[in-house]
Formats: structure tokens, sequence, C-alpha cells
């Protein structure tokens, strides 16, 4: 079997754009993301499976000229699993709408809360300036806090 530059550039360019998608902040560009993502599973699938060929039906065709049914019924399954997501995502974009006015997915204070509470020996895992800049999160946290109260 050859591989065919062109189509693994559109299998690169289809991953590329479906990952840099879900790394968004907004629940439609997740969904887009998700969409293009199932479409490049879609077609490497269809592109492991080989050239076209014969249907497996026994003692009609030589063992050569039969296609594998296992690519097909993966994707297939690959389509499902994208339907699926898909109205998952779109169910929640609208009741994040409805509720909030955006789709934009925002930060959780309770977990900038925990994040600030380390303790001095626990590895960082930003910069040195966002480190520094901590204790001004711990005084929003505890202000926070004291609301709830």
């Amino acid at each position: 079997m050859t591989i065919n530059l062109s189509m693994a550039i559109v299998l690169a360019v289809l991953y590329s754009v479906g990952f840099y998608l879900l790394m968004q902040r907004s629940l439609m560009r997740i969904l887009i993301g998700i969409v293009v993502l199932g479409h490049g599973a879609n077609l490497l699938l269809q592109l492991a499976g080989g050239p076209p060929g014969r249907a497996p039906i026994l003692d009609t065709v030589l063992p050569e000229e039969i296609t594998d049914p296992l690519p097909q019924a993966l994707a297939l399954t690959a389509i499902v699993i994208t339907f699926a997501l898909t109205t998952y995502l779109l169910a929640l974009g609208y009741r994040s709408w409805v509720l909030v006015g955006h789709d934009e997915v925002q930060d959780d204070v309770e977990d900038r809360r925990i994040a600030a509470q380390r303790p001095d020996g626990a590895m960082a895992e930003g910069t040195a300036e966002e480190t520094e800049a901590a204790p001004e999160d711990t005084a929003d946290s505890h202000e926070l806090e004291e609301g709830r109260k």
C-alpha cells in the first residue's frame, strides 16, 4: 500500500485545526473542533482500510480482492461518537447562553483559591512573576470566603 502525500497533509491540517479549536474557551469553537477531529478520524480510518475492493462473501471472490470491513465499522462508530459529543456540546452551549449570556468557559474561583493555598515547598506551575502574585490572589480568596459566611 502506498502513502498518498496529499491525504497525509489533509489529515495533518484537520487534526491541527481540530486540536487548536479544542484549546479555545468558547464552547462553539470547542464544538467545531470536535466535529473537525471527527472528520479527521473518519478519513484516517477510511485511508487505513486501503483501496476499495469486493464484498467479503465467501466462495465468490478471491481473498486478495476482499475489502477489510473493520475500518468501515470503526468509521461508523466514530460517526456515532462525534454525533453524540456534538449534541452534548450543543446542549451545554445553549444552556450556558441561556444562563450566563455567552458560551465562554470561565476560570473556576475555587481552583484559584486552592492553588493560592499551596504550601511554599510545592512546585509552582507558573513563572516567578505568577508565584509572587499569589498573595494577592489569597487576599481575594479570603474575601470570597468571608462573603460566603
